[in-house]
């Protein structure tokens, strides 16, 4: 069954209004697109809130959706950018409901910091993840990805942009591109 929308987070450097996320919404009209905008940013603050808060602002910004669509949290995708799709991720191993995760940009581990993983809450994932990241990214290289991706219990698919980074920059419609076509395949 086709999801009922999707649910998008920005990474912590960004707000809602970050160009590959407009882009998705842009490309996939009519499916219902929420871009979501943490706290600390619409505060000013330039650093974000630590995690569980940022957990829960997506938990209760998956549920706003979801009732102003009339349907379960459950049928709706959720996902993000770089952190955006991380605490997004970590609210589905959480216990969100969730059709499925679309993470661009998934920082596995900070630049430079290889040993800093964050992929403790992996095991605890169960729903389709769409991986889309630059094969330059210095949040994660695809060898790194392969080590720890199969920790999800859930289908997992990985997309290399050749030759980006982290930002993706002028990549927009390649990701939506292969967002659009895993979404139609749930």
């Amino acid at each position: 069954m086709p999801p009922a929308g999707l649910f998008l987070t920005p990474g912590a450097g960004s707000n809602r209004d970050q160009v590959g996320l407009v882009a998705l919404e842009e490309r996939l009209s009519p499916l219902p697109v929420e871009r979501m905008d943490f706290a600390y940013r619409t505060a000013g603050r330039p650093f974000p809130d630590r995690a569980p808060k940022l957990v829960d602002e997506v938990c209760a910004g998956v549920a706003a959706m979801a009732s102003g669509l009339g349907v379960d949290p459950g049928a709706l995708v959720l996902g993000g950018r770089s952190m955006g799709g991380r605490i997004c991720s970590m609210a589905v191993a959480g216990g969100l409901p969730a059709a499925g995760l679309v993470l661009i940009c998934y920082p596995l581990h900070p630049p430079r910091k290889p040993e800093n993983l964050r992929v403790e809450h992996f095991p605890d994932i169960e729903v389709p993840c769409l991986f889309v990241s630059g094969d330059r990214d210095e949040f994660g290289s695809p060898d790194e990805f392969a080590e720890h991706l199969p920790a999800i219990s859930g289908r997992v698919t990985t997309v290399w942009v050749p030759g980006r980074r982290h930002d993706l920059r002028n990549a927009e419609e390649a990701v939506c591109d292969e967002v659009e076509g895993w979404l139609s395949g749930l």
